[in-house]
């Protein structure tokens, strides 16, 4: 089985594969004070409660955003698991000629995305992925990961205006029943959500054009199932899309 960890500024998602089935996925918080022993306990019980043994294990991917916990996760896998986890990084053979100007810049995720995006629909292709950041990455036909966009994400913005404000309340991201709001929340809602969306499909719009080629365009992450359902321009929702990129670097690597 393989063990295959997204870890993010928000949460850490966590996927169990057998072969090319994802037999398990759950996502904890990114708690980034807890100790090797507390991450192994809460995998040990999440195990339990899916009917897995951690026994089973053979192989270990991580792709991190957050080097503060790298160490305690290579400290939990050692003791929990008896063996070393791989961490993504641009020196693995990913199957991607990466064309920014310092490959290392690149965050472990968005190149894990690109992979996947690219052997699992084709290119050129385009992932949005809705996560704490708004990320948009770029891979060619010739399998080359070009760059991308960077964006406040949604809970970002929210907080932002949440903190930033007298008179405004916090609000939940959801899609408003109406696009005219007649009361705040209402109209907060509205505002997120359709310029989310807006903002989504107009940059798709630009990097559509500048590629010449129609893309395949993807969205994942957090809240991507809800811009997907509004949007013009995404074509496939993939909320697992980075768990797949890294079961397929473990099996290239």
């Amino acid at each position: 089985m393989l063990l295959a960890l997204d870890v993010g500024n928000t949460n850490i998602t966590i996927g169990a594969f057998r072969g090319e089935t994802l037999t398990g996925r759950w996502r904890l918080r990114t708690i980034r004070e807890q100790t090797a022993d507390e991450w192994g306990i809460l995998l040990r019980n999440v195990f339990a409660l899916s009917n897995l043994n951690l026994a089973d294990v053979d192989g270990i991917i991580i792709s991190s955003v957050v080097p503060v916990i790298n160490g305690t996760l290579a400290e939990m896998v050692g003791k929990y698991f008896d063996r070393s986890a791989v961490f993504v990084s641009t020196d693995m053979n990913l199957g991607l000629t990466i064309r920014y100007d310092n490959p290392k810049e690149v965050g472990a995720d968005r190149v894990v995305n690109g992979v996947a995006a690219y052997y699992l629909y084709g290119g050129p292709a385009i992932v949005v992925d809705l996560g704490t950041a708004i990320t948009f990455d770029v891979i060619s036909a010739d399998a080359e990961y070009l760059g991308g966009l960077i964006y406040p994400g949604i809970g970002i913005s929210l907080s932002g205006l949440f903190a930033k404000t007298a008179l405004l309340p916090q609000v939940n991201f959801e899609q408003p029943s109406k696009l005219i709001g007649t009361n705040t929340v209402g109209s907060i809602q509205s505002g997120l959500y359709y310029g989310t969306m807006g903002m989504v499909d107009g940059l798709l719009e630009r990097l559509s054009a500048e590629l010449g080629t129609p893309p395949q365009i993807i969205a994942t992450g957090g809240q991507a199932s809800m811009i997907r359902a509004g949007s013009r321009l995404v074509e496939h929702l993939d909320e697992d899309l980075t768990l797949k990129g890294l079961r397929l670097l473990w099996e290239r690597n």
